[in-house]
């Protein structure tokens, strides 16, 4: 019998998330039945859209209950298989939460294939995985970004922030990032070719911001919330676009559901630009579409990336802690086995 170790949400946090908020448990796994497939996990990604899911609140998904794993995509190899879709040795991607082994159905939606021609394992979880659909798709179908127009995205050395803002070069926008510290700002334009990236610690933060912006904001990709928005919101031109694909510097607040978000900046404003939250799922059908796409990109050299590598699944509340207050460079990941 294959011995699983899981990580499960233990108590709801009170602002940070707290050690006793996780619990780690092992069990056995049950025999494999027709149709099923054992995943060995080698590659965990951490995110921010966790949080929120350990609050019983309201949103766009349901909340994690007491004991449920916690929610999360890996990627690994298939041990056994009962299936004729996967064999042993196949790659694969799961949305099946913290965990070294996982039995699952093998037409579940939330395992997908992993070609490695298109990126490696720990890739899958990053620039061509989730974090990079969530680019590709929020900054074309909901940025709508035009040839010489501005952009501006919150988070720009992270997972997503990085691929917005290459992408909005290969297109032919001016790029600006917005980035925690010298390191990270140097990173994103002198590595990743960004136009220019302004340190949100800074004292004078808003002023560099108006300064690298010139002509105004035309797309604004949110990741941050907070005093990032208020600085971007005076900066937006009539007709921009501002796609929310989340606000970390809330999620840690004791009631999210009180906070001031990005939704309550724009709207105050005497022009409000186009803006939503949006899902990478509302485009699950093209996928791979992007997927390929990405993967292109970084064989011609156009798309570069960076990895924080965390070792062991039972550390991985820590770097979730570290990740939420920005300790991450590029993705944030927890290598769970060789």
């Amino acid at each position: 019998m294959t011995t699983n170790t899981r990580i499960v949400l233990a108590r709801r946090p009170e602002g940070e998330p707290t050690d006793d908020c996780f619990r780690v448990e092992t069990a056995e796994l049950p025999e494999l039945q027709d149709g099923q497939i054992l995943i060995k996990v080698n590659w965990l990604s951490l995110d921010p859209y966790m949080r929120p899911r350990m609050n019983d609140m309201k949103s766009y998904a349901k909340p994690l209950r007491i004991g449920d794993v916690m929610t999360g995509e890996s990627t690994g190899v298939v041990l056994e298989s009962k299936s004729d879709k996967y064999r042993p040795g196949d790659h694969v991607a799961a949305h099946l939460g913290w965990q070294s082994h996982i039995v699952a159905d093998a037409g579940n939606p939330a395992v997908m294939p992993v070609d490695l021609a298109n990126g490696t394992l720990s890739a899958h979880l990053g620039v061509v995985g989730m974090p990079g659909r969530t680019a590709y798709f929020g900054l074309r179908e909901v940025g709508k970004p035009q040839a010489g127009e501005t952009l501006v995205v919150a988070a720009a050395s992270g997972a997503v922030g990085s691929v917005v803002g290459q992408m909005a070069k290969i297109l032919g926008l001016r790029a600006v990032g917005v980035a925690g510290g010298p390191e990270k700002c140097r990173f994103v334009t002198e590595e990743l070719g960004f136009d220019a990236c302004i340190d949100y610690k800074a004292p004078d933060f808003a002023d560099k911001l108006a300064a690298a912006c010139p002509d105004g904001i035309d797309v604004y990709f949110e990741n941050v919330g907070g005093e990032v928005t208020k600085a971007v919101a005076g900066l937006l031109n009539p007709g921009a676009r501002v796609p929310i694909c989340g606000y970390i510097s809330n999620y840690n607040d004791a009631d999210l559901e009180k906070a001031e978000t990005p939704f309550h900046i724009l709207k105050r404003l005497d022009s409000v630009p186009e803006h939503r939250f949006f899902l990478v799922t509302e485009w699950h059908e093209r996928w791979l579409e992007a997927t390929r796409q990405l993967g292109q990109w970084i064989r011609e050299g156009r798309l570069k990336y960076r990895e924080s590598v965390g070792e062991g699944l039972e550390n991985a509340p820590e770097y979730f802690r570290g990740m939420l207050k920005g300790r991450n460079f590029g993705k944030q990941l927890v290598k769970v086995a060789d």
